[in-house]
C-alpha cells in the first residue's frame, strides 16, 4: 500500500471521529424525537420567486447560508434551478439567493463551456446543494441536452466560491447522477453524502433497476483553495431507479444525518425512509439500509431534513405533503404544503431546510417556482 493511500483512509477515518466529537455536545432536547416539529406550525408563507433573470425555473435544491463571505449572507437562503427557461429538464445553471424579507439576486450562472475540470454532460443543477465552512458551495449536476432521461448523463460535484464562480469540479469516483446530498464539517474536513441515481438507469428505458446509490465523498478544507478530495466510499446501494418522463429519473433522493451518526434516505421508489448506520466511519456499504417507515403518509418522498427535535421530514412528490417521521418510525405529523394542479401537489415538492432559528421550514415549490415557508 502506497504512503498516499494510508494518508487517504486516515482522512476518512478523522473527518468521521470529529463530526461525531461536534455532535456528542448536542443538547440532550434537541435528540430525542419525542414530539412533533412541525404539528404546531399553522402559516404557509410564499418568501420570493426562485426564477432568475435567465428564465430558469423548477427549483430543486436549498441550503441555509450559516456565514457571510463574498457574496454568500448569513441567513440567505441558495436555492439551485434544475429546467432552463424552455422548461427542459437537467439543462438549469443557476443558483438563486433569497433574503428572509424575499429579496431574490443571482448567486451563480455556471457556463458549461468554462468549467475547469470535467463534468460529463455539462450541466443541469439538481437538489444536491450544500455550503462548507469558507463559504464554498457544492451543488450537483445531471445534465440532459433536450430534458429527457435518454439524454441524461453522468455529471459532477461542482464546487463554487463564495463570490460564485466555478472553481473545481469532482467527477468519476463514483458520482453517476448525483441527485441529493448532505453535508458534515469537523476540522480541516467535510463528508458529503451524495446519492447517485444514474447507475443503469437510462440504459433500462424506464424499468427499474436495483442500482442507486449514496456515496461519502471526503473532502480536505484548505481555507481559500477549493476543498480537495480525500476519499470516497459507497456507504449505501441497491436502490431502485427509473428514468421517467416527468421527473426525469426516481431513485434515492433526500439525506439527513442524524447527531447519532445514522444517515437517513428517502428511498422514493421504495416509498419508504431507510437508515444507515455509522454513515461518517463505515468502510463499506450497507446496502439501503434498515426500513425506518413505509407507506402510510408517504407518498414518493423526495427532498428530507433532519428536523431540531432528531425527527426526519420528507416532503412527497406524489401529493404535496410534508411527513414527519420519528427515529423509530412513527409518522408523527403531515401537512399538505401544495394543493394545487391534479392530483393536488403532484411533482411540486423538493428541496428543505429548516430555518436558523428553528422555527420553520423553508422548501421550493416547482409549481409555482417559489421559495416557501412553512411555519
Amino acid at each position: 500500500m502506497s504512503s498516499i493511500l494510508r494518508i487517504t483512509r486516515v482522512s476518512a477515518a478523522a473527518v468521521g471521529a470529529a463530526a461525531l466529537a461536534v455532535f456528542a455536545i448536542v443538547p440532550a432536547a434537541q435528540a430525542g424525537g419525542s414530539s412533533s416539529f412541525i404539528g404546531p406550525f399553522t402559516h404557509n408563507d410564499q418568501i420570493a420567486s426562485t426564477v432568475p433573470a435567465n428564465g430558469d425555473v423548477n427549483p430543486y435544491g436549498v441550503a441555509v447560508v450559516p456565514a457571510s463571505t463574498g457574496r454568500l449572507v448569513k441567513g440567505d437562503v441558495l436555492v439551485s434551478n434544475f429546467n432552463n427557461s424552455a422548461n427542459l429538464q437537467g439543462t438549469g445553471t443557476t443558483i438563486v439567493q433569497v433574503s428572509p424579507g424575499g429579496r431574490q439576486t443571482l448567486f451563480a450562472q455556471i457556463d458549461a463551456s468554462k468549467l475547469p475540470g470535467p463534468c460529463p454532460g455539462g450541466v443541469g443543477l439538481t437538489t444536491a446543494l450544500g455550503i462548507l465552512p469558507g463559504g464554498w458551495v457544492v451543488v450537483g449536476s445531471l445534465p440532459t441536452t433536450d430534458g429527457t432521461g435518454a439524454t441524461a448523463q453522468a455529471g459532477c460535484l461542482l464546487i463554487i466560491s463564495s463570490k460564485g464562480h466555478v472553481a473545481e469540479t469532482i467527477a468519476g469516483h463514483g458520482i453517476n447522477g448525483p441527485w441529493d446530498m448532505a453535508t458534515v464539517s469537523a476540522g480541516p474536513l467535510a463528508a458529503l453524502f451524495v446519492s447517485n441515481v444514474l447507475n443503469g438507469t437510462v440504459a433500462a428505458n424506464g424499468a427499474t433497476v436495483n442500482k442507486g446509490t449514496v456515496e461519502r465523498l471526503t473532502l480536505q478544507l484548505r481555507g481559500s483553495k477549493p476543498p480537495l478530495l480525500a476519499a470516497h466510499t459507497i456507504i449505501g446501494s441497491g436502490f431502485g431507479e427509473h428514468t421517467d418522463p416527468a421527473a426525469l429519473v426516481v431513485g434515492p433522493t433526500g439525506l439527513g444525518l442524524d447527531s447519532h451518526g445514522t444517515l437517513f434516505v428517502a428511498d422514493s421508489v421504495g416509498n419508504r425512509i431507510t437508515a444507515i448506520p455509522s454513515a461518517l466511519t463505515r468502510s463499506g456499504s450497507a446496502g439501503t439500509g434498515s426500513v425506518v417507515t413505509k407507506k402510510g403518509k408517504l407518498n414518493t418522498p423526495l427532498g428530507l431534513a433532519i428536523a431540531p427535535n432528531g425527527n426526519v421530514l420528507t416532503v412527497n412528490g406524489g401529493d404535496g405533503l410534508i411527513v414527519e417521521t420519528t427515529p423509530a418510525g412513527k409518522q408523527a405529523a403531515s401537512f399538505l404544503l401544495d394543493n394545487s394542479g391534479s392530483p393536488p401537489g403532484a411533482g411540486a415538492l423538493f428541496g428543505l431546510a429548516v430555518t436558523p432559528s428553528a422555527n420553520g421550514v423553508y422548501y421550493v415549490d416547482d409549481a409555482t417556482n417559489m421559495l416557501n415557508l412553512f411555519h
